[in-house]
Order: structure tokens, then C-alpha cells, then sequence
């Protein structure tokens, strides 16, 4: 049985950065939709819900929205709140990262410390340790407890 591919929902407004993404969570056989943030948040959320995706990577100043609004719908709807987000944006303060975090963004990057290419490999990296230890736990669960 083929392995369903992971969904990854990315929220970003500047086009070379949302291309860039986009081919290389593609190039890793994820299935990837993109926004904006150019739309009013109730729609973004209908169409995040709608993906149903497994990761959300956001950035958060948007034309529209706000990333931290974002954030805390996300984690306020019962479908979206266990989807881990992934912040990567030029909003590059402390204040900013320990905002995010508290509101329940799992992981921030800044992009003056990352291209396009390092943060998908990250996000991919983490995603696949996840995956292992995800994996070891349900074979330790089916040894019985």
C-alpha cells in the first residue's frame, strides 16, 4: 500500500519565496497548497480546513492578515489546532518568536537566517524525525504495554 503523501498548507506573500517552497516540499512528494494572506481570514481558514493539511508554514506579515490571528484561529479550531506551524518570516525580534510560541506556533525561523532552500530542508528534517519517532512508538504500542 502507497504511503499517502503529507499535506503542507503555505501561507506567504512574496511570490519567489512561496516558489521556492513550494517546488521543494513538491520535489519531497508532499501535496502543497498555497496563500497569500490577501484574502479575509475566515475564507483562508475555509480553504486551510478544506486542505486539511498536516503542516502549516506561515509567514506573519501578510497584506491582509495577521500571522498571529492566524495563529490563534488555528489553534482555536477544533479540525486545525493539532496541525504543527511553522513560522518563517522578517519579523526578526525575540518578542516576535516568544509571541508566536506562546500562541502555539511549534517552530519560528527567521528569513535573514534562512533561504528558501535551508528552511524546507529543516522542515523536512523535522518532519522526519517526527515520522521516526511516531513509527517507533506505534511499534512499541503493538509489543503491548
Amino acid at each position: 500500500m502507497e504511503k499517502e503523501a503529507k499535506k503542507i498548507f503555505i501561507i506567504e506573500d512574496d511570490a519567489d519565496i512561496t516558489y521556492g517552497l513550494e517546488s521543494q516540499f513538491e520535489a519531497a512528494d508532499f501535496e502543497v497548497e498555497v496563500a497569500t494572506g490577501d484574502e479575509e481570514i475566515e475564507e483562508l481558514m475555509e480553504t486551510i480546513r478544506d486542505f486539511e493539511p498536516d503542516y502549516i508554514i506561515l509567514d506573519l506579515i501578510l497584506p491582509k492578515v495577521d500571522g498571529f490571528d492566524i495563529i490563534k484561529k488555528i489553534k482555536e479550531d477544533g479540525e486545525l489546532n493539532d496541525k504543527e506551524i511553522f513560522i518563517f518570516t522578517d519579523l526578526s525580534d525575540e518578542d516576535g518568536r516568544a509571541r508566536s510560541l506562546e500562541i502555539g506556533a511549534d517552530y519560528v525561523f527567521f528569513k535573514e537566517e534562512f533561504d528558501t532552500f535551508e528552511f524546507a530542508e529543516k522542515v523536512k528534517k523535522i518532519i522526519a524525525n517526527q515520522e521516526k519517532v511516531s513509527s517507533r512508538e506505534d511499534d512499541e504500542e503493538e509489543g503491548g504495554e
